[in-house]
């Protein structure tokens, strides 16, 4: 399973570093449903209960935010248990010019989630896909902001 721990993946975006630190610091802005939304959120200390209006309630919790370069959360894999088994959630911001930057996920942690392995594995391919849209969300929806922005 150590194979099937860790995703990564990774996308250049035509924004500045600022816009696309707005967008990943805050936490579950991943969970949408092909187009980010805004999220009511409850905060509890570090914890945050994101309410998606399609895929409902996810309790994701504040790691580090270390603006506007990097930022990670812990995915908690049970809302309504804070203390559930989780997985690592980093995004890391490489400014590659004043208007352009590399985003880069790493999620790591699928072995230490609950169930059996064929649970864990559908799991891992499920947030490899996952990855691959939210990035190519997140380059659409930045790309757009800062072209209306201009």
């Amino acid at each position: 399973m150590d194979e099937l721990d860790r995703i990564e993946k990774q996308i250049d975006i035509d924004a500045p570093a600022a816009k696309v630190w707005a967008l990943i610091s805050e936490p579950g802005w991943f969970i949408n449903d092909n187009q980010i939304v805004e999220h009511r959120i409850e905060r509890d200390g570090d914890l945050d209960i994101v309410h998606d209006p399609v895929h409902g309630a996810f309790a994701i919790r504040t790691v580090t935010l270390d603006e506007p370069h990097y930022a990670a959360f812990r995915w908690v894999a049970d809302p309504t248990a804070p203390d559930a088994a989780s997985t690592l959630v980093e995004f890391f911001v490489e400014e590659t010019s004043p208007s352009a930057v590399v985003l880069r996920v790493v999620e790591s942690g699928f072995a230490s989630l609950p169930g059996t392995d064929a649970e864990r594995r559908k799991h891992f391919d499920g947030n490899t896909e996952g990855w691959n849209v939210e990035l190519a969300l997140a380059k659409r929806h930045l790309e757009g902001v800062a072209a209306r922005e201009g």
